[in-house]
């Protein structure tokens, strides 16, 4: 049995509004009548809660049914109900501690859902946001039985987003890759080896921070002119793509190396003692942007380093995040079937629970809200189809609730939140409209209104 994709609740967002319930009433009796719908939320001490199926994976209703009419899907994972064989005993309710299955009157048998065949109405028409159709199982489900390429044991912080990264994209690249890991975290907690030993199970280099991309461009021409194919690949931190490092890097995009070039961006020189990037946003402390009586952290925005390499007109560019893993395997595979035509870049914003101060537990939350808030804006570009936006942009979260998760923001003044929260605006306003009009306005016109409020 693999993993199966849900619906999650996120309680918080839920406002009560019923739309789901009226949306599966529609589609599953065709009636206005919510009674009749297979989900139900609930008030409860001040806060909203979801009855509903959960496709239980060793579920009771199934084993309480006498006329064996429920039945676990193994293709799918919905707990599928045959009316042919269905006595009304009602004795799947008894089992179920979810009310996910209950007695429909006007019907005459009981209902439950079953996610709609892959469409739930109810996470279309829930506006909030509080309803997701989570289908990362496939993730697991096609790859996880592949080799995790990285030995065990690596010396990363507890917690370290950057591990994540690296295992979960070396295991979809292959073994036939070749590796380039400038200084930083990706050798620094072992990736290079130590002792004669590397962290690898394929070959790996060290290359200095000036010349990753040129070292890379060589390897890949080697190999092609033996006639083998390899994916020749950098995994990078932000400091050795975006400042010293960025003119080999600008070379070989503006060549067409085949090469998958990924920035791990964790916002600074994490490995050498939390130093300033040109990535690193504004206002952020580092230990050469300190906090104090006269300096208030980093005094310049970030250099944007996705746009500044789809100006290369590239053969793909990126945004990605280890918070929405789904859209980071999609832009994964996308770079690696660019980079035997071109140069492909994928940017993947990476937490770092050290510099960042902020507790382990919470990494992938810190990722999930930089999107949610437009700190962070997913999309991709190639040169057939320019730039498109891989998650909406006009529903943002307040910024607050991103920057107040980490302590290399606690010092921020209201002026200076004001100033990020102008930066996003307008960063999320550029890339609306360089992926359609109709998104660009939608932002503007959120910026205008949290100026009025």
């Amino acid at each position: 049995m693999g993993a199966y994709s849900t619906i999650s609740f996120d309680a918080p967002k839920c406002d009560g509004c019923n739309d789901c319930m009226l949306a599966c009433a529609q589609a599953k009796s065709g009636t206005d009548e919510i009674a009749r719908s297979r989900i139900e939320v609930l008030k409860s001490n001040g806060s909203f809660e979801l009855a509903m199926c959960r496709q239980c994976g060793d579920p009771r209703c199934v084993q309480n049914c006498p006329a064996a009419a429920l039945e676990k899907n193994d293709a799918t994972g919905v707990i599928d109900w045959d009316e042919t064989k269905c006595v009304d005993c009602l004795l799947c309710t008894v089992g179920c501690t979810y009310a996910g299955i209950a007695y429909d009157r006007a019907a005459g048998h009981v209902t439950k859902c079953d996610l709609c065949d892959g469409d739930p109405a109810c996470v279309k028409a829930c506006k909030p946001g509080a309803l997701r159709y989570v289908t990362t199982a496939r993730i697991y489900n096609e790859v996880g039985q592949l080799e995790d390429l990285f030995a065990p044991g690596l010396s990363g912080c507890q917690g370290c987003n950057t591990e994540l990264l690296m295992r979960h994209t070396l295991r979809r690249v292959g073994p036939d890759t070749v590796l380039a890991t400038p200084p930083g975290c990706v050798p620094g907690m072992g990736s290079v080896g130590y002792n004669g030993q590397t962290g690898t199970k394929v070959p790996v280099f060290h290359p200095l921070l000036t010349n990753t991309a040129s070292m890379l461009a060589g390897v890949r021409r080697f190999y092609k002119r033996k006639g083998r194919d390899v994916t020749a690949m950098a995994l990078a931190g932000d400091g050795g793509t975006a400042d010293v490092g960025f003119q080999s890097l600008s070379g070989a995009a503006e060549r067409g190396e085949e090469i998958l070039y990924i920035t791990v961006d964790n916002e600074g020189y994490m490995n050498t003692g939390m130093q300033r990037s040109g990535c690193t946003p504004y206002g952020a402390w580092t230990s050469t942007t300190p906090v104090g009586e006269r300096g208030q952290g980093k005094t310049q925005d970030a250099k944007n380093m996705p746009l500044v390499m789809m100006m290369h007109n590239c053969a793909y560019v990126a945004t990605a995040s280890t918070g929405f893993m789904e859209d980071l395997y999609e832009k994964l595979d996308r770079a690696i079937a660019a980079s035997k035509r071109g140069f492909a870049y994928l940017h993947v914003y990476s937490p770092c629970t050290t510099g960042w101060r902020f507790p382990s537990q919470q990494n992938i939350e810190v990722a999930r809200k930089a999107v949610e808030t437009n700190f962070v804006v997913l999309w991709e570009f190639d040169p057939k189809n320019g730039v498109r936006l891989t998650r909406p942009v006009d529903h943002p979260l307040p910024l607050a609730e991103y920057v107040t998760m980490m302590g290399k923001f606690r010092h921020l003044s209201g002026e200076q939140l004001e100033h990020i929260q102008a930066s996003v605006d307008k960063h999320a306003a550029f890339i609306s409209r360089l992926a359609g009009e109709r998104d660009a306005q939608m932002i503007r016109h959120l910026a205008a209104n949290r100026t009025a409020a």
